[in-house]
């Protein structure tokens, strides 16, 4: 067994790749007091606010290091999750850029929604966006730092591990990119720390 070490102001974690190269069952869409809403020309400032309310507890920040140009070269097919009020309250991104292939850019929900059975709802709609006519293989990749009911519930509808990988990175709170209190449950380590 080994330890990497880590230098302070980086983070680090461990992804693994999944992937889907059948088509699920037809099952019925949950209830919701949910919907999706497909945003035909994205503005970088809102994706960025909706990204930022969806990811910063797991420190996604990809993102938010993006210039306006890069970011709105890089979006995919993005679907906002939208409360019976018109709030948006989570995000789904997909990316069908390469034949026969959608990859699942970015799923979640706001972190306080997380727990109450949402999921079940996010996953049926996730994967009828994504199995259309033309695709043979939808695949995502999650890490130690998102929500721990990611993985499981990702392999509980019907995806494969496949591969696994450590990276490392700087922490995006030092940067600025996020604030500073986000992610309590890592702590901000930086190199003036002893």
């Amino acid at each position: 067994m080994a330890l990497i070490q880590l230098e302070p102001g980086q983070i680090g974690t461990v992804v693994t790749y999944l992937e889907m190269t059948d088509r699920p069952k037809l099952r019925p869409v949950p209830d919701s007091p949910f919907r999706l809403q497909r945003w035909r020309d994205v503005d970088p400032a809102k994706y960025r606010l909706l990204f930022k309310r969806v990811g910063a507890r797991w420190l996604w920040y990809s993102r938010l290091a993006m210039d306006d140009q890069r970011l709105s070269a890089s979006i995919g097919e993005v679907h906002a999750v939208v409360d019976r009020s018109g709030i948006e309250v989570g995000m789904l991104e997909l990316d069908f850029g390469k034949d026969g292939e959608c990859l699942i850019r970015f799923l979640g929900l706001v972190p306080e929604l997380a727990g109450r059975g949402h999921g079940k709802w996010m996953f049926a709609q996730t994967l009828a966006l994504t199995w259309r006519k033309g695709v043979d293989r939808v695949h995502v990749n999650t890490c130690t730092l998102d929500h721990p009911a990611a993985l499981p519930s990702y392999l509980r509808a019907g995806f494969t591990a496949y591969n696994r990988a450590f990276e490392s990175f700087p922490d995006p709170r030092l940067s600025g990119l996020l604030p500073l209190d986000v992610a309590p449950q890592l702590p901000v380590i930086s190199s003036s720390a002893s």
